[in-house]
């Protein structure tokens, strides 16, 4: 079958569009028939590897997908040849105390389609039927695709870890990410009083306009921290969601308000800094981080999606040879939504 992988770590050089195996299944998995798969950009980060991360190579990449049933494990009765499903991302053992709690994204044994196993982008995957949600007629596999992993992974930290409320003012870091444009929809959804975002061009600020933000800042053109501070009549927001890290921190901690919730996923400008800790502890702060969500969060957001209330944003779809073009145009940044790849 054909696949986008990768043969050793590195820049996107190294990855190809080439022939891979065809995936075999045990009893309890299906054989899914990609039908769509989304891009991450996670993808780039696994393509570089860091120490820690094993993988078996040749490396078939892709967090993302959904699909229709081609073959069924000897165990698997909830799903038949023919089904449509979308796919949660992430596998966990179903047994340690952490899954048997309902917190299944701390399993011991967590793991990533795409990052520590097998991804999407290919023809074919074998994955377990638990990981499994049935997929309506009327919504598009790319659309399945498209949500996955960045409306969990938003769903988690705003609602689930960060009790974000109806009512509450939201700063949203970042107009352009997958996580945080689900992020702003969210919010709108959840009730928010006013939604804020900070971006770094005019095309991904509309973008945002048309999401839900009310209040969007170019950080090339103003100041952003003051911009927030003086818009929010001097308090401060009770929301922050900052997912670029190290360049952003600071700012982000004294646009706050008194007892305001730092929420972050990720730290794509580094992961190590530097803050003045008088801002958390004077300003009775709290850092809160998460990471994915359990299925449960992944159940309660896609039924949201399949129901019309959550809408990704699909900027590019582009047939899976065309993979290496669409991970080059993520690497340089300039979307409006997500980059899905059809096989």
């Amino acid at each position: 079958m054909k696949a986008i992988v990768f043969h050793q770590h590195g820049k996107l050089d190294q990855v190809e569009y080439s022939d891979v195996p065809r995936p075999t299944i045990g009893p309890d998995e299906v054989l899914l028939e990609v039908k769509a798969a989304a891009l991450n950009r996670l993808d780039l980060w696994v393509v570089e590897g860091w120490r820690g991360l094993n993988l078996a190579l040749p490396h078939v990449m892709g967090c993302d997908g959904a699909g229709v049933v081609a073959e069924v494990g000897g165990n698997v009765t909830d799903f038949a040849v023919g089904d449509r499903v979308a796919v949660n991302p992430t596998r966990s053992c179903g047994r340690c105390d952490f899954c048997l709690s309902g917190r299944d994204q701390m399993c011991d044994q967590f793991a990533l389609f795409g990052e520590h196993l097998p991804g999407f982008y290919a023809e074919y995957q074998a994955v377990p039927a638990r990981n499994l949600l049935k997929l309506p007629d009327h919504v598009p596999f790319e659309v399945a695709a498209a949500a996955s992993l960045v409306y969990v992974t938003a769903w988690h930290s705003l609602i689930s870890r960060g009790r974000f409320q109806a009512g509450e003012d939201i700063l949203v870091v970042g107009a352009g990410g997958g996580v945080n444009t689900a992020t702003i929809e969210i919010a709108r959804l959840a009730g928010a009083r006013m939604i804020y975002v900070v971006g770094s061009s005019d095309e991904k600020l509309m973008q945002a306009r048309r999401l839900g933000a009310d209040v969007t800042i170019n950080r090339h053109q103003e100041d952003w921290g003051k911009a927030v501070f003086q818009a929010t009549g001097r308090q401060g927001v009770d929301v922050v969601v900052d997912n670029v890290g190290a360049a952003t921190y600071q700012i982000s901690l004294r646009s706050l308000k008194r007892g305001g919730r730092l929420l972050t996923v990720g730290n794509t400008s580094g992961p190590k800094f530097e803050f003045d800790n008088r801002y958390i502890f004077g300003k009775h702060l709290s850092i809160i981080g998460s990471t994915m969500g359990p299925r449960q969060d992944y159940d309660k957001v896609m039924g949201l999606v399949f129901d019309g209330r959550l809408k990704p944003a699909i900027d590019t779809i582009y047939p899976l040879s065309g993979g290496v073009t669409a991970l080059r145009r993520m690497e340089q940044g300039e979307l409006a939504g997500k980059l899905v790849l059809k096989p």
